[in-house]
């Protein structure tokens, strides 16, 4: 099997950067393609008119998480790209378990390498995982990188 596109769900964490480290490494090895994918989250309240709504403040909120990660995304490409690795960096909107898979479907990503923050207990029941629904969900396969773990040992 030939990894020519790795597909790398980052979200800022400690967790999505070390999985980001995993990936680099898996394509050098294989001269791949990274593609790094940010997903904001829309965020939703309750309120008596409506059972979910959005209004302006959160909109500029949305607005602001983007240009952030705008420049977060873009000085981790840049700083790979220095290194000599091929990478696109995108920003996308939705339930990043859906847009993740939906994004390696349509970038044709052979890997998916993300980070999985450990959650048990209350905390998974409440809020899921973003990781168990893409290693469920994903045509590609999924290696999925514990947070507090090392990078693999370069050869």
């Amino acid at each position: 099997m030939a990894i020519k596109r790795i597909l790398v769900p980052i979200d800022f964490s400690k967790d999505s950067l070390d999985a980001l480290t995993y990936a680099t490494q898996f394509a050098a090895s294989f001269g791949a393609d990274v593609t790094l994918l940010h997903v904001v989250e829309p965020i939703y309240y309750a309120a008596p008119t409506d059972i979910y709504t959005a209004n302006a403040n959160i909109a500029a909120l949305l607005e602001q998480q983007r240009r952030v990660a705008e420049t977060q995304l873009g000085r981790i490409a840049s700083s790979l790209e220095k290194k000599g690795q091929r990478v696109r960096a995108a920003i996308k909107t939705g339930a990043a378990s859906k847009v993740i898979v939906d994004s390696a479907k349509k970038e044709r990503a052979d890997l998916i390498i993300m980070a999985t923050h450990g959650r048990t207990g209350l905390a998974h029941m409440f809020m899921g995982s973003v990781a168990e629904k893409v290693v469920r969900s994903a045509a590609c396969p999924v290696l999925t990188v514990r947070g507090g773990k090392r990078s693999p040992k370069t050869r």
